[in-house]
């Protein structure tokens, strides 16, 4: 990335997160969208969908001095670019950088997984993951003392062996 781009949020019309996504990519901007695999009970089967993390929004990386920031408002998908005042909202690299790492992270873990533990108290310790405990946890499963136990840890502080 170069010194001046940085990220922004546009803000979709309902229901066209995809279609602003490839509408952006096909005019050869840098998007990124979080999404992640979620299970639901539809008709009393389970199906895997992938949906976006923030529902209607995305980011756009651009550069103030160099980006042709006219065609985001009438891409196909679009609705805004978001702004506090009159100026577009910007988003800390970090940010990004730090959704992108989790997303990652939470798309390749399975149940039954073998992980390692890799900060806090447990580090260097394997355990085995269960399922997604919400937005920001898991239960993983850890052999101490002769018998496995249950319990929760931030995602990020464990990864895949």
């Amino acid at each position: 990335m170069n010194a001046d781009y940085r990220w922004y949020v546009v803000r979709s019309k309902p229901g066209q997160t995809k279609r602003a996504v490839q509408e952006l990519q096909n005019q050869g901007f840098e998007v990124f969208c979080p999404s992640i695999t979620v299970d639901h009970i539809r008709a009393g089967k389970k199906v895997t969908c992938v949906e976006p993390l923030f529902p209607g929004y995305l980011f756009i990386e651009l550069s103030e001095l160099t980006s042709n920031w006219r065609p985001i408002r009438s891409t196909r998908g679009v609705a805004q670019i978001l702004t506090f005042g009159d100026k577009p909202a910007v988003v800390p690299d970090d940010v990004v950088e730090n959704l992108r790492t989790q997303v990652q992270a939470r798309s390749e873990l399975r149940p039954q997984q073998p992980v390692r533990i890799e900060d806090g108290p447990l580090s260097h310790l394997n355990a085995v993951f269960l399922e997604y405990d919400g937005e920001k946890r898991a239960f993983l499963l850890l052999e101490m003392l002769g018998r496995w136990q249950k319990l929760s840890l931030p995602l990020g502080t464990f990864g895949p062996v």
